[in-house]
């Protein structure tokens, strides 16, 4: 206690005061004197006990932090009686175990920047490891039509690592939160012709055959770039899984409840396990040659979800898989 300079100067003055006093005191009458002097004590000695149990708390209170900083398993500062240290305690403890949250949330972050990471590498290293091999096949093939298809087959994995790296950063930019969506209505039929454009061409290749039934005059609320990238996402799962000779319909509904945009495809669904995993990120289903990187589904989520619309993937009971896009009134 008398370590704080302050209380130290409390004392000293105390103390010229109490002799001052009794010195008076004492010169005017020694019954004057003697009662200051008692005054003094009195008050001397409840100062100094009320100071020092309040150093005592403090002092517990200190070592308490000291525990929460330094011991993950404690993690609460026990309550005084007095008013202040009270309070003071309980926002010590409200603090700690914000911090003490954040970083749990942060060890789990990083846990999972790392597993990502991991997986981003491995995804990367695929198509890598094959344009490698491709070009040590074109350096000793001097056949040109042999090598004109090794060419095209190296640029289809550049478009395909391509594809990867700008779908990860349109992800972590909607993780971070800095994209503003637009609000505004969307016409559902031009939103799916727009969606269905840049596969035109490779669907008429692999002879993939498209039905829309898309009332007039429907719209969502949203960002239409947005919701155009997101049911491309789902076209693109759906040409994968259906293949060539394929079907892929797509319909709206409009209630007075909510606005429905469903897609199905002609191919063999989704297997049992997977279903519960479709719009993880980075899950390429249970078959180990599953195509895809797991990234496209999750960015359609991330879309949609972050627009105020639901998504939902399941087996149509007729076979093919069923897409159901939900934006509420």
């Amino acid at each position: 206690m008398f370590r704080n300079r302050e209380i130290r100067q409390f004392a000293v003055w105390f103390a010229l005061i109490t002799a001052a006093s009794c010195a008076v005191g004492f010169a005017v009458r020694p019954a004057a004197g003697i009662l200051a002097l008692v005054s003094a004590l009195a008050f001397g000695t409840a100062f100094y006990v009320f100071t020092n149990a309040r150093y005592r708390s403090i002092a517990r209170i200190t070592d308490q932090i000291d525990l929460v900083l330094h011991n993950a398993d404690h993690t609460f500062i026990s309550e005084s009686d007095e008013g202040e240290l009270s309070i003071l305690q309980s926002e010590i403890t409200k603090m700690t175990l914000r911090i003490r949250e954040q970083n749990d949330a942060l060890k789990k972050e990083k846990t999972h920047l790392a597993d990502s990471l991991a997986d981003i590498a491995h995804q990367l290293r695929t198509p890598l490891t094959s344009a490698n091999l491709i070009l040590s096949l074109l350096k000793n093939n001097p056949e040109k039509a042999e090598r004109m298809a090794l060419m095209r087959e190296t640029e289809e994995l550049f478009i395909q690592m391509d594809w990867l790296i700008t779908s990860l950063l349109k992800l972590s930019r909607l993780d971070a939160g800095i994209i503003v969506f637009q609000r505004e209505p969307t016409d559902v039929d031009r939103l799916i012709r727009s969606a269905l454009h840049p596969f035109l061409i490779s669907m008429e290749l692999h002879n993939i055959q498209v039905q829309t039934d898309i009332p007039e005059g429907i719209s969502v609320f949203g960002d239409s770039d947005w919701l155009s990238e997101a049911v491309q996402n789902i076209l693109k799962n759906c040409m994968e899984s259906t293949g060539d000779n394929g079907r892929i319909q797509i319909a709206c509904e409009d209630n007075l409840l909510f606005t429905q945009i469903t897609v199905r495809d002609s191919g063999a669904g989704f297997a049992k396990e997977d279903l519960p995993h479709v719009f993880d990120r980075l899950y390429r289903g249970a078959n180990a040659n599953a195509s895809g990187y797991g990234i496209g589904l999750a960015l359609c989520k991330s879309i949609i979800i972050r627009q105020g619309g639901t998504i939902t993937a399941k087996n149509h009971p007729q076979g093919g898989a069923l897409f159901t896009i939900r934006f509420p009134k």
